[in-house]
C-alpha cells in the first residue's frame, strides 16, 4: 500500500512545478521576474512570507518540541515576532514601496551610496548561501528517513540534487509570482496536514487525554524564569522572546531581501503593510498548532519518551505519527507537505539572491542600464547558479558536521545586526555618510563574529554548570548597537552632510530612488 503514498508524492511534485508556472505566466521585464510588477495579492504574498520562513525542521521541531517540554513557547516566540512585523510595516515597509525598489539594499544605495549596497548585498548573498545550504541539507535529513519508511533508499545528495532541480524549474522559468502562488499552496498544505493530525489526534486521546496534557504543563505558553543567564540564553525566556524576538524579526523581515522581496511584489503599501503583519499572526497560528500536535501526541504515546518509542530524537515523533497512525494516501499527502515545506524555502532563497545580485551588485555598479530582456536573461541565469552553488554546498555537508539546525540558525547572527543597524543608522543618524556606514557594517560583522564564537555563559543545569551561547534573538540588538555606537562616533569627525541622500540619488542607476529620497526627507 506504501506504493499509493509514492504515487501521491510522485503527483504532487509535477502537480506544484506545472501549477507555479501557469500561476506565473511570461516574464517580460526583470521587474516582473522579480517583485511581479507589483501586482500580486496581499494575502498571496503573506503565505509566502510564512512559508519562506518555515522549513522542514521547522514542521517537525516544533511538534517535538512541545512533546518534550518547551509546551507552546514557539507561540510564545511568535508574539514578539508580531511586535517585529508591526514596526518593519510601519517604519521600513513606506520607504521600499514608495521608491519603487525591487530590493531592500536599493534604499541604503539611494541613503549612503553604492559601496554600502554592495557590501550590504553581498553579506546578504554569502549569509544566504550559507544558511539555505545548511537548510537544505537539513530538510534532506527527514526526508531520506521518510523514504526509507516507504523502502526508498536514497542518498542525502541523490535528495538535495532532485529537490534543487525540481524547485528550480518553476523558479527559472517562473520568477516571483511562481515562488509566490506555490509557496502559497505548499503552507495550504502543510498546515493543513497539521490541523488532520490535530484531528485525528483529539479523537484518539478524547477530552481525557487533553487534560491529561494540560496538567502535565505540555500546553504551558509563557517561561517566566528572569534569572540573568536564563534570560540571556534561553530563546523561551519571556524577556527574550518578546523584545529579543521582536528586534529579530526587524531584522528577519525589515532587512533580509529574502522576505522584503515578497512585500515588494504586493499592490500598494498598505497592502504590504497588511502582508507583513498579517504573516505575523499566521505564524502564530501555525506554532499554535504544530504545538498542539506536539501536545496530543504526549497524550497519544502516553507520555513515553521518544527513547522508549525506539526513536533517535523527538524530531521523529510526528513523521513516526504520520507514517504509522494515518492511513495511506493521507500519509503521502503529509509527507508530500514537508516536501513543501522544502521546497518553498529554497525557491524563495534562489529568487531573492538573484534579485539581490543583479539589483544590487550588478546594476549598481554599471555606468549603463542594460535594457530589460539582458536583465531578465541575466536574473535566469544567476538563479541556475546560486542553485548549482547551494545544492553543491549542501552536499558538502554531512550527519557528522553537527547539529545543522542551529548552525543555520547562528549564521544570521553574524549579520543581521549590521544589516539592520545599516538601516537605522541611515533613518537616525543624519550626520552619517557611506565611509561611516561602511566602517560601521564591517566593525559590526567582526564583533559579531566574535561574539557568536567565543562568548559562553555559565548556566546550572540539574547542578551541572554548562557554558552556553547567547541567545540568538539578542544577537541582533547587540549587533544593531554597534553599529549606531560606531556610525554615529564617527559622524562626529566630520562636518555634517546636506539632506540625506542629497547627491547620491543622482549617481545611482535607479530612477526610483530620487523619489525615495524626497520621501525620506518629507517623513
Amino acid at each position: 500500500m506504501r506504493q499509493l503514498d509514492l504515487v501521491v508524492i510522485g503527483v504532487y511534485l509535477v502537480a506544484i512545478a506545472v501549477t507555479g508556472l501557469r500561476l506565473a505566466g511570461r516574464q517580460k521585464t526583470s521587474k516582473d521576474y522579480f517583485v511581479g510588477e507589483s501586482s500580486m495579492p496581499w494575502w498571496t504574498v503573506s503565505f509566502s512570507v510564512v512559508a519562506t520562513e518555515t522549513s522542514v525542521l521547522t514542521v517537525i521541531s516544533v511538534p517535538g518540541g512541545a512533546y518534550s517540554g518547551q509546551g507552546f513557547g514557539n507561540v510564545e516566540l511568535a508574539l514578539g515576532y508580531v511586535v517585529g512585523r508591526v514596526v518593519v510595516a510601519t517604519v521600513l515597509i513606506p520607504l521600499y514601496k514608495r521608491g519603487g525598489f525591487v530590493s531592500a539594499y536599493q534604499y541604503l544605495g539611494t541613503r549612503f551610496g553604492p559601496r554600502l549596497q554592495g557590501l550590504a548585498s553581498v553579506t546578504f548573498v554569502c549569509t544566504r548561501l550559507l544558511a539555505e545550504g545548511v537548510r537544505l541539507f537539513a530538510s534532506a535529513i527527514p526526508i531520506k528517513l521518510l523514504l526509507d519508511e516507504f523502502g526508498v533508499r536514497a542518498d542525502y545528495r541523490v535528495i538535495i540534487v532532485v529537490l534543487t532541480a525540481i524547485t528550480v524549474v518553476y523558479t527559472y522559468l517562473g520568477g516571483i509570482k511562481a515562488v509566490i502562488w506555490t509557496d502559497a499552496i505548499q503552507m495550504g498544505l502543510y498546515l493543513g496536514g497539521a490541523v488532520l493530525a490535530v484531528a485525528v489526534l483529539s479523537a484518539h486521546v478524547g477530552g481525557a487525554g487533553l487534560a491529561r496534557a494540560f496538567d502535565a504543563g505540555q500546553f504551558r505558553l509563557f517561561d517566566t524564569d528572569f534569572s540573568l543567564a536564563h534570560v540571556l540564553t534561553s530563546p523561551f525566556a519571556l524577556p527574550t522572546a518578546i523584545v529579543g524576538g521582536a528586534i529579530f524579526a526587524m531584522a528577519s523581515h525589515g532587512s533580509d531581501q529574502l522576505i522584503v522581496q515578497r512585500v515588494l511584489a504586493t499592490r500598494s503599501l498598505r497592502d504590504g503593510q497588511k502582508a507583513m503583519v498579517a504573516s505575523g499572526v499566521f505564524v502564530t497560528l501555525q506554532f499554535a498548532a504544530f504545538s498542539l500536535v506536539g501536545a496530543l501526541l504526549w497524550s497519544y504515546n502516553e507520555g513515553r519518551s521518544f527513547q522508549e518509542l525506539g526513536l533517535s530524537s523527538s524530531d521523529d515523533l510526528y513523521p513516526h505519527f504520520i507514517l504509522h497512525g494515518l492511513p495511506v494516501v493521507v500519509s503521502g499527502l503529509l509527507v508530500a507537505g514537508i516536501l513543501g515545506a522544502a521546497m518553498g524555502s529554497l525557491s524563495s532563497a534562489l529568487n531573492s539572491m538573484s534579485n539581490s545580485t543583479v539589483a544590487d551588485i550588478v546594476r549598481s555598479f554599471l555606468r549603463t542600464t542594460p535594457s530589460e530582456a539582458s536583465l531578465l536573461r541575466l536574473a535566469r541565469v544567476m538563479t541556475l547558479v546560486w542553485a548549482a552553488l547551494m545544492a553543491v554546498f549542501a552536499c558538502a555537508f554531512s550527519t557528522g558536521t553537527g547539529n545543522v539546525y542551529l548552525t543555520g540558525l547562528t549564521i544570521a547572527g553574524y549579520t543581521y545586526g549590521a544589516l539592520l543597524g545599516a538601516f537605522l543608522l541611515g533613518r537616525t543618524v543624519r550626520r552619517a555618510h557611506e565611509a561611516d556606514s561602511v566602517v560601521a557594517f564591517l566593525v559590526t560583522v567582526a564583533v559579531m563574529t566574535y561574539i557568536v564564537r567565543a562568548v559562553r555563559i555559565d548556566v546550572t543545569t540539574s547542578g551541572a554548570t554548562v557554558p552556553t551561547a547567547i541567545a540568538a534573538q539578542w544577537l541582533v540588538p547587540v549587533g544593531v548597537a554597534v553599529t549606531l555606537t560606531v556610525g554615529g562616533l564617527l559622524s562626529l569627525l566630520h562636518r555634517a552632510p546636506g539632506p540625506a541622500g542629497a547627491g547620491v540619488a543622482a549617481s545611482g542607476p535607479d530612477p526610483g530612488e530620487g523619489r525615495v529620497t524626497a520621501a525620506t526627507r518629507s517623513d
